[in-house]
């Protein structure tokens, strides 16, 4: 049996499926201030989230899998100051912006909207080391 291998990874990407490349493009680098770290063209852009963290948005007619009106997935972004982002965002008026709320027992304050595609994004900061 082959050992597997131990050297560390590199990036992480997660990749979204979109009808509209272009405008969810600029949703999160306009928006949302995400810096293109790869640029494949008219197949995917692929986002800087944090270190070492990425979101990958494909053109779903040239990508490995298809748009899907029913999204399972939810991108998170944790950080510093989610009431500055909260404020931000209802100036943005972005699709489904709910209220802010508070979960004592994760140790977070957050809040969703949608993309312009349907994915929701959780903006969330800790309210406590460690959560």
């Amino acid at each position: 049996m082959t050992d597997r291998p131990d050297a560390p990874h590199e990036l992480a990407i997660t990749f979204l499926y979109y009808r509209d490349l272009p405008r969810a493009f600029a949703f999160y680098r306009d928006v949302l201030g995400l810096p293109l770290a790869i640029d494949q063209g008219d197949l995917a852009k692929i986002l800087r989230i944090a270190p070492g963290a990425h979101v990958g948005l494909v053109d779903e007619a040239k990508g490995m899998n298809r748009w899907q009106a029913e999204k399972c997935v939810q991108l998170c972004i944790r950080v510093a100051d989610v009431q500055a982002w909260y404020a931000y965002l209802q100036e943005m008026a972005v699709d489904n912006l709910s209220r802010m709320f508070e979960n004592e027992k994760l140790g977070i304050r957050a809040f969703v909207f949608r993309d312009p595609e349907g994915y929701q994004i959780e903006i969330q900061q800790a309210t406590r080391t460690g959560a």
